[in-house]
């Protein structure tokens, strides 16, 4: 190259440009901030973790409190009577915040290539993984594992709330992790899928789909207002009834929350204020299970209220009778967590 020649240098220059712009196309679909489809509106990544690179939100769902059963050990079946999936030992139990999302992966991405970048993100944030479906030698029949997704009608979602049940299970990785952190842990739950083609039933395109659930640790803010028992009498006086919903309980379990003593107390001073008063003491639940479940649940639910005030506060039993209508008088319907909160009630009704 002759003096004054800055042709040679163009050429380099040039070629350094060339090398990065492929650097940069071969890394754009891993893990990233930046979405190249449109995402579902009002939809967003948690801070906790970066989306794969070119992949779109389709599904979104954020509670400010919630359960969530993680998944540590085998699948072994779904039960249909009370929606949940049965392991080979018991979930880990956690609550808190709660955050749902659906993403969408471009092109050919596998489900496989789509789980593994998002479990290599949460190792290199300083997770520990509790379950990993690759690592499982007996996570080989996967049957019934995916009908919940069909269920979750409360997800906004711009596909098939059913596009995650409907998917086959061949493509189907899972994995949960840990976060410990001293205000409270994060947990997180993947579900990887793939669709073998485009399906416009399912609105679902060919190529990979992952949920991304995330429970942020922290106690529950309690909000109940207890109703007193002046206000018991006037309501049944007036109405006939009364719904009480200071009452509760783990779903599917009939043991008295701690959390609920005060409203039984202002039940037992209810009767205490009107000896001649007997109630049918009446569990209602929501549509969660079949109706032979949720029978035996209301039932069982309005006998531990009735062993709590004949034990605890020394009502006679004579004056109460348990009674269970599972979700047969409903105050809502079922179709949304806000419906099927109003419909988890105990009521008492005189008699």
């Amino acid at each position: 190259m002759e003096k004054g020649d800055t042709r040679g240098f163009s050429v380099i220059i040039l070629q350094k440009v060339l090398g990065a712009a492929i650097v940069l196309f071969v890394l754009l679909p891993y893990m990233s901030g930046v979405a190249y489809a449109a995402d579902l509106e009002g939809a967003k990544d948690h801070p906790i973790l970066k989306r794969f690179g070119g992949s779109s939100i389709v599904g979104y769902n954020v509670k400010s409190f919630d359960d969530y059963a993680l998944q540590t050990s085998t699948y072994r079946n779904y039960n249909p009577d009370t929606r949940k999936r049965q392991y080979a030992s018991s979930p880990l139990a956690v609550e808190g915040r709660y955050t749902e999302i659906w993403y969408e992966a471009p092109g050919e991405t596998s489900s496989l290539q789509l789980f593994r970048n998002y479990l290599n993100e949460l190792k290199a944030k300083g997770f520990t993984i509790l379950y990993d479906s690759q690592k499982d030698p007996a996570a080989v029949k996967w049957a019934g594992y995916l009908n919940p997704y069909g269920s979750r009608k409360d997800i906004k979602t711009n596909r098939s709330s059913n596009v995650f049940r409907a998917a086959d299970y061949g493509g189907l990785h899972v994995a949960s992790a840990k976060l410990g952190r001293p205000d409270g842990n994060i947990y997180v739950q993947l579900t990887a899928i793939e669709w073998g083609r485009d399906d416009a039933v399912y609105k679902a395109k060919k190529g990979a789909y992952i949920a991304v659930d995330i429970v942020e640790e922290r106690p529950m803010t309690q909000n109940m207002v207890v109703v007193k028992a002046d206000q018991m009498s006037k309501t049944i006086t007036a109405t006939g009834r009364i719904a009480l919903y200071g009452i509760l309980f783990d779903t599917g379990k009939a043991v008295v929350k701690p959390s609920s003593k005060p409203a039984i107390a202002e039940i037992a001073k209810l009767l205490k204020q009107n000896p001649a008063l007997s109630l049918h003491v009446v569990g209602h639940t929501d549509n969660v299970g079949g109706l032979e479940f949720n029978m035996g649940l209301s039932k069982k639910r309005a006998l531990a209220v009735v062993s709590m005030l004949t034990q605890q506060y020394g009502i006679a039993a004579s004056r109460l009778r348990a009674n269970g209508v599972a979700y047969l008088a409903p105050v809502a319907p079922n179709t949304s967590e806000a419906g099927r909160a109003k419909n988890r009630r105990v009521e008492l009704v005189p008699g």
